[in-house]
């Protein structure tokens, strides 16, 4: 299928019209609920105040920024965030409630970049401009969304070999050096908004740096030791929204898909150059996202003798691992251990 940039038109006009729609609504019922608070969860009660006086409120879209803020704030926010545990980030759609949730915010932070085209529609219209906002775009250097041989974009094989314009990649906090770039701004954020917390905010900073910095060198150690050896390549049966990691580590890496790729059915084409790839490289292990179908990753690996596993991306988190309080450390922990069996090692 071809790309039809006719048809993308309408589809965004279509989609702008659709936001517009939400707000409205949005804009109602908060006016018939008084504008009060739409927290999931119960509000902590804290000593820091936001703009109507009651607990500093922090929304966030997905899970990397909420557990960012909840390891430099503790119990000192209340903090809201909008896609739920064991959602997949990219057939997330706002609702209403999380609208007024963004209104009444005192910080609200999300990602910024294609995938979240809503949340700058909601922003430009007069009733959010009071609505501070941070982007984790703009708190790291960026790379474009890159397009290996092989994968499948906009309904073809990329070559590999033809420039194009591209996308910047919007996943920032897969490496954990943006992670620690990131965290330094939102301590910021929060310092301004909260002066009394200010000595708390960093003191719990600099300890998860620490951790972050650990991480780091866990990583480095890894995709080194596998690069003097010459296994430094990846399989991913899936999306791709570890262009940081691998440009941060020096990895290579075949996929079937860009990080933020809507179009998600194989091809026999995809599906053979993977497959051949897997078997010419000796790849031991195939991996996959996490809240993906493992359908590609799996067929990869039954036909190369592989076994799959799942590398995180962070996006979000299995209600389960929420309820058992796994965050970014630990999620990335076990990335670790992955890329050790995925090289090798």
């Amino acid at each position: 299928m071809m790309h039809d940039p006719a048809a993308e038109k309408k589809q965004k006009n279509w989609y702008r019209c659709s936001m517009a729609v939400l707000l409205a609504a949005a804009l109602l019922l908060s006016g018939c609920t008084g504008g009060g608070s739409v927290l999931s969860g119960p509000v902590r009660e804290t000593d820091s105040k936001g703009r109507d006086g009651s607990a500093l409120k922090i929304v966030t879209t997905i899970f990397p920024q909420y557990d960012f803020v909840r390891q430099i704030a503790g119990e000192r926010v209340s903090l809201q965030m909008l896609l739920k545990p064991g959602e997949e980030t990219h057939s997330y759609e706002p609702t209403p409630r999380d609208i007024i949730a963004i209104q009444n915010a005192d910080l609200f932070i999300y990602v910024g970049g294609e995938n979240d085209a809503w949340v700058e529609d909601i922003l430009d219209a007069p009733e959010m401009k009071q609505v501070r906002r941070l982007r984790l775009v703009d708190c790291t250097a960026l790379l474009k969304e890159e397009h290996v041989e092989g994968m499948r974009h906009k309904g073809q094989l990329c070559p590999g070999t033809e420039e194009e314009e591209e996308e910047n990649d919007e996943h920032v906090w897969t490496s954990p050096k943006n992670a620690m770039e990131i965290t330094k701004r939102i301590a910021e954020e929060l310092s301004a908004l909260d002066p009394e917390g200010r000595e708390g905010y960093k003191a719990n900073l600099d300890a998860y740096l620490e951790e972050l910095a650990a991480l780091d060198r866990q990583f480095r150690e890894i995709t080194q030791k596998a690069a003097a050896r010459g296994q430094d390549l990846l399989l991913f049966g899936d999306r791709f929204p570890f262009r940081y990691l691998a440009q941060e580590y020096g990895l290579q890496y075949y996929a079937a898909f860009p990080g933020c790729a809507a179009d998600t059915e194989p091809s026999a084409a995809m599906m053979a150059f993977l497959i051949r790839k897997a078997r010419e490289e000796q790849i031991p292990v195939i991996l996959k996202m996490e809240l993906s179908s493992e359908q590609i990753a799996r067929a990869v690996a039954e036909a190369s003798g592989a076994e799959v596993r799942v590398l995180y991306s962070c996006h979000n988190l299995t209600a389960e691992q929420f309820e058992a309080g796994e965050g970014y450390l630990s999620m990335m922990r076990k990335n670790a251990e992955t890329l050790q069996a995925a090289l090798g090692q």
